[in-house]
């Protein structure tokens, strides 16, 4: 009984330190893999590819009729500048969460602009209630939304999923979740050139919903876009190294 376990112990520890060994080689390249990126390169990358995406979107859709008018309302300008960053940060986040031995402490950027996202759409809840009372907080149906979000985060979405996969996978869900959230936040920023729903609670019901929707699916869906096994097997194929039972 003690020399079988003795040999589980021995082929796990074996697993764990080739694991590790392919992990390495996925990030720093070598024998047939190319180096990965830094995130904020990738970052940058990812950002060439969506950005044009989300300005043909909204271009075609065109550009809500008041924007001029927009453009100098504050809250607007932090929602959307809020919206926009949680993305970008989110997207960093992601991009470092699959290198190891990488700070924690990045997965911590996206909460300061997502923090200011809620609370932008929370204070306009207050100034509406404040001006037109429970009217102000009156909730109506947004079919448009949820679709919209998705059309116009599409193809940011595709691209991260690709590039996230040249990685190592150390925390599926939660890369995916980010990933997820990356794409999300670009997508409301350009929904919201087109779309013309400005009422606060509006916002946070039907925009944020889908945000935390879209998001959450996103990591639920991380065990299959990032599985370990399969992307460790393909590095090892590309580098040689045989899979040891």
């Amino acid at each position: 009984m003690s020399t079988g376990r003795s040999r589980s112990a021995k082929r796990m520890g074996n697993k764990l330190m080739e694991t590790d060994w392919v992990a390495q080689r996925i990030a720093h390249g070598s024998g047939g893999t190319s180096r990965l990126r830094t995130p904020s390169m990738r970052t940058a990358i990812w950002l060439g590819l969506a950005v044009p995406y989300v300005a043909l979107v909204v271009a075609v859709m065109t550009l809500r009729a008041d924007i001029e008018a927009r453009l100098f309302d504050p809250n607007y300008l932090v929602q959307q500048m809020a919206a926009l960053f949680s993305g970008i940060a989110a997207a960093f986040a992601a991009f470092a969460s699959t290198v190891p031995g990488f700070d924690r402490r990045a997965l911590l950027l996206p909460a300061l602009p997502f923090g200011a996202w809620i609370g932008s759409l929370g204070f306009g809840c207050l100034r509406d209630w404040l001006v037109y009372g429970p009217n102000g907080l009156a909730i109506q149906p947004d079919w448009i939304c949820f679709p919209s979000v998705v059309l116009v985060g599409a193809v940011p979405a595709i691209a991260i999923a690709f590039m996230l996969r040249r990685g190592a996978p150390l925390t599926p869900h939660l890369t995916t979740a980010l990933g997820g959230l990356a794409s999300v936040g670009l997508g409301d920023f350009g929904l919201r050139l087109f779309h013309t729903q400005d009422a606060s609670a509006m916002l946070l019901v039907w925009q944020m919903g889908t945000v935390f929707l879209l998001t959450a699916l996103a990591g639920w869906f991380g065990a299959f876009l990032l599985d370990w096994q399969v992307l460790t097997d393909n590095v090892r194929g590309r580098i040689g190294v045989s899979h040891r039972q």
